[in-house]
């Protein structure tokens, strides 16, 4: 007992050294700042994990309703060619649908009816592309098992929506997901039943032995901006053209940003109103036409309708000297419509001269405007009369769709060209679509999937 008391005396009179005392603090402070580092790293990974994890998952969403849109595009096509181009990109979306499938934290097990969907659409996506590349027609059972197809990834595609909401309000965490093992993840994801694919097992097996490896908005970009029209103009040139568009009475205060160079050529502008709102204005350098326009403010509430808004819209392109243009397709955000105008020429509409505008719901203010499919695009057309008879292009679609309206319309292709179509636009097995018959040699050149939501009306 005396030896303890004396240990503990001794070790006593050694902190009172200053020396052997900062020993102590130094070591103190060494564990405290190694102790913070390692959970900041720790907090780093997690987070980092979490993050790898979310880009996973999103991309597998993308993927399976690209695969969802390229099997309704199968489902609706009646030429060999178009069917294989949509069975092809079927298979490539589905194999990568399961790539990220794999990088989250769930066990196999837990999403095994769910790979075993995507690889089935995979293989058979694959088997009936190899079809269509020998120019055979696709069966009624093919189409079968098309739809079928179709209808289970709509299933999986609304319980990966669902799935995205609650990840997104905070109700799933992946990292909880990764420390638990099991989850709810796997459990939803999981729930189209192994039953539903009994019916095309047969078929899978005679394949089993292969090896499988808007609308337009992304062509109308041109070489010559044939709508591009007029000489140079210099920055102060532009800057009237900016206060002449928006109206000199309405305007404050306009600052120059400077020249942007891109596909077109402009000069940038913020503007400050005379009620202290702002926007920014591109006018192009090339004719010192209106490029751009976008002023935010908040909406508090929604007044006008969609056709209310429209007319709006219209009335405004109408006044800013762009005529005869036909609303499209629209989409509705936080009390802001945005929609999209074609131009139409001798009844046939033109889809590279596109022009969308920005309307407020609240008093019907417009809010923006770009040009730049139209600058791309827009001249008048030498139309010729078409070859293939609306009859005929009618009689070459799929037997199963219902035509609800048809008119000749000019689309831009992939490789920078127009082409001259019969536009059909209807609905089969529950999907709403348009498809565009080549007017001269009679071949399906596309298919659009329409979707009908709350707040617009978009293509894939």
């Amino acid at each position: 007992m005396e030896k303890i008391k004396s240990k503990l005396i001794d070790w006593k009179n050694r902190l009172k050294d200053r020396h052997m005392l900062s020993v102590i603090v130094v070591l103190i402070s060494i564990i405290v700042i190694l102790s913070l580092y390692i959970y900041k790293k720790q907090i780093e990974y997690r987070q980092e994990s979490e993050n790898s994890y979310n880009l996973a998952f999103y991309e597998l969403v993308d993927y399976v309703q690209n695969v969802e849109v390229y099997l309704a595009k199968a489902l609706i096509s009646s030429s060999p060619e178009s069917g294989a181009t949509s069975l092809s990109n079927v298979w490539r979306e589905a194999n990568l649908a399961l790539t990220s499938l794999t990088a989250l934290p769930i066990n196999s097990y837990e999403l095994e009816n769910t790979s075993k969907f995507l690889n089935q659409v995979s293989e058979y996506s694959y088997s009936l592309y190899t079809k269509n590349l020998k120019d055979e027609e696709l069966t009624d059972e093919d189409m079968e098992n098309i739809k079928n197809l179709h209808q289970y990834c709509v299933e999986l595609e609304n319980t990966l929506n669902q799935l995205s909401a609650d990840i997104n309000d905070g109700r799933i965490s992946f990292g909880e997901l990764e420390n638990k093992g099991n989850s709810v993840f796997a459990k939803e994801v999981s729930n189209i039943s192994k039953d539903s694919f009994s019916n095309l097992e047969q078929t899978f097996h005679e394949y089993s032995g292969l090896i499988y490896d808007g609308a337009f908005s992304e062509h109308i970009t041109t070489e010559e901006k044939v709508g591009l029209t007029g000489e140079n103009i210099d920055e102060e040139t532009a800057k009237n053209k900016v206060i002449e568009f928006v109206g000199k009475d309405n305007v404050k205060e306009i600052n120059s940003y400077g020249k942007s160079e891109g596909d077109i050529n402009v000069y940038n502008f913020g503007i400050v109103y005379n009620d202290d709102s702002e926007s920014t204005v591109s006018i192009s350098e090339k004719g010192g036409h209106i490029v751009y326009m976008d002023k935010n403010r908040e909406i508090l509430s929604e007044v006008l309708s969609q056709e209310e808004a429209d007319e709006k819209a219209k009335e405004y392109l109408k006044a800013k000297g762009f005529e005869n243009m036909v609303e499209t397709y629209y989409l509705k955000e936080s009390g802001i419509i945005t929609i999209n105008y074609a131009y139409e020429q001798e009844d046939v509409l033109m889809y590279p001269d596109l022009i969308k505008v920005k309307v407020a719901l609240d008093n019907g203010e417009i809010l923006g405007i770009e040009t730049t499919g139209y600058l791309n695009s827009h001249r008048e057309r030498d139309i010729k009369e078409a070859n293939v008879s609306i009859e005929e292009a009618r009689d070459s679609l799929n037997d199963d769709l219902t035509i609800e309206s048809e008119r000749l319309a000019i689309i831009p292709t992939e490789w920078k060209t127009e082409v001259l179509c019969w536009e059909f636009e209807g609905n089969v097995e529950g999907l709403d679509f348009i498809v565009y018959v080549n007017a001269e040699t009679g071949k399906e050149e596309d298919i659009l999937i329409i979707t009908n939501t709350p707040n617009g009306v978009l293509t894939h």
